[in-house]
């Protein structure tokens, strides 16, 4: 049940519309556009770490610019994803985890593997079934008839990129089965519990809600995604540079002849990390997100607003996109940058909001509008 297979639909680059990261500043050939196109400060963001291989520092400001090539790397292998791998990237340096949605064949899978091969990750895929079991992913105690012992088997989840594909067509009983790894990063088994390495990230990829055979997932499991990703069909443009691609001979299962190279790793990572840190925020933007989730409280269209969980959420993830922008604070359209992509996942449209066609992201683009943003 455990493989490394690739998505059908590889090669299918994806940019997010206008419900996500490519409306808020995360847009392609502005703030994200490359090293360059993020004005970086080296002064920003807090002290070098060692490398692991050589013990020499790593510099925030060449962490930043190691990072921003992944998105280079991915274009090799998926057209149009910058965007979607801009919040893989904060979610890493945040140490959260990823929910993927799209209609099957935009090439979910392929850009999990293709950001797996540009940092250096060991990365893993499980495809989520209806018989999954529980322990198909966690790992589970094997008797050893040799030694007349039971041992510990791991799972797929001992990895540092978990792709968990179609996560929503298993019952909830084993999706249920990643919620320790998720929020304590450990799986305990027979009472023992057994860490996960420090990079550790779930990108869950779903198909919508409404296809057939899907279960919605609970919300206690949507609340410990940091991010929630919409990936919409490619435009026209894109689609034919995916057929120009695969007409040239791309082979979606050979990452390495499509040229992706690692670009960073675990040491680039760690130095990110710890950089982004130490951004700052002043009082009146922690006011601005609190303001924020209490009026998801308070929304006639919710029946379910944002916790304390998701305002932390934003914060983080805001914080992160700010280091990599290069600046050492967070500003108000630092937060409006992550609101949707932090939030649209946490909130639950009442029945009379949706059966009239309101959105999670249509909600929360009132909220933005009606919470006054500090100056």
């Amino acid at each position: 049940m455990t493989q490394q297979g690739s998505d059908g639909g590889a090669g299918a680059g994806d940019d997010l519309d206008g419900a996500g990261l490519a409306v808020g500043g995360l847009t392609d050939g502005s703030a994200v556009g490359g090293p360059a196109g993020f004005g970086i400060d080296s002064s920003a963001g807090g002290p070098g770490i060692g490398s692991p291989a050589t013990g020499s520092p790593i510099d925030p400001a060449t962490a930043r610019t190691a990072l921003l090539a992944v998105r280079t790397e991915v274009a090799k292998a998926v057209v149009g994803q910058d965007s979607a791998v801009t919040g893989l990237v904060i979610a890493l340096l945040s140490g959260g985890h990823v929910l993927l949605e799209g209609v099957p064949g935009v090439a979910k899978t392929l850009l999990v593997r293709s950001l797996a091969a540009a940092l250096a990750l060991d990365s893993k895929r499980v495809q989520f079934t209806p018989d999954l079991m529980p322990g198909d992913v966690t790992g589970s105690a094997v008797f050893d008839s040799r030694t007349a012992e039971f041992s510990f088997r791991e799972g797929p989840v001992f990895t540092n990129l978990l792709l968990a594909d179609e996560i929503n067509r298993t019952p909830p009983k084993t999706q249920a089965s990643l919620l320790e790894a998720m929020e304590e990063r450990q799986v305990t088994v027979d009472g023992r519990p057994r860490p996960l390495p420090e990079v550790f990230l779930v990108a869950a990829t779903q198909n919508p809600v409404e296809f057939e055979g899907t279960y919605p997932l609970p919300e206690a499991q949507l609340d410990r995604f940091l991010l929630k990703l919409v990936l919409p069909l490619p435009g026209r443009e894109e689609e034919i540079g995916i057929l120009e691609r695969h007409a040239n001979g791309f082979d979606p299962r050979d990452l390495d002849a499509a040229g992706v190279r690692p670009v960073a790793g675990r040491a680039e990572l760690a130095a990110a990390r710890a950089a982004a840190r130490q951004v700052t925020v002043s009082r009146d933007v922690l006011g601005y997100i609190a303001d924020l989730a209490r009026a998801t409280r308070v929304s006639p269209s919710l029946a379910l607003g944002v916790s304390p969980r998701g305002a932390t959420a934003l914060l983080s993830t805001a914080r992160s996109w700010a280091w990599l922008a290069g600046r050492g604070y967070v500003t108000p359209d630092d937060v409006q940058a992550l609101a949707k992509p932090a939030l649209r996942h946490r909130v639950r449209l009442r029945a009379e909001a949706e059966m009239e066609g309101g959105t999670a992201d249509g909600v929360l683009d009132a909220v933005l509008g009606a919470v006054p943003v500090p100056r």
